[in-house]
């Protein structure tokens, strides 16, 4: 009776871990709407990397354009998806364009 029950045990312990998950996955930079709310033209590049972060995207060729790529996949699926570009005239903020996506 217990080689019964421990048999029982394994396999069900089996059957539930062979279940398919799938992971959250998150790449990119976070961009909330409070970080949005505090992002003003006029903004020193120190200031806008104090809240922002370090871009994702930083593109030799225009330095003037710093770009924060946002991507969240459930279930394989993309449930979520951000793209602020922020572009400099020397080293003030000067406009923000913001696509957002999928939330």
């Amino acid at each position: 009776m217990q080689k019964l029950l421990i048999s029982i045990m394994f396999c069900a312990t089996f059957v539930l871990g062979c279940s398919p998950h799938q992971l959250e996955i998150q790449q990119g930079n976070i961009i909330t709407d409070e970080m949005l709310a505090q992002l003003k033209p006029g903004m020193s590049t120190r200031q806008v990397r104090f809240l922002m972060g370090s871009p994702q995207l930083n593109d030799p060729f225009h330095p003037e354009r710093w770009d924060y790529i946002y991507s969240l996949r459930q279930d394989g699926e993309r449930v979520a998806y951000k793209h602020l570009i922020l572009y400099f005239d020397g080293d003030t903020l000067s406009r923000i364009e913001h696509e957002k996506g999928d939330d």
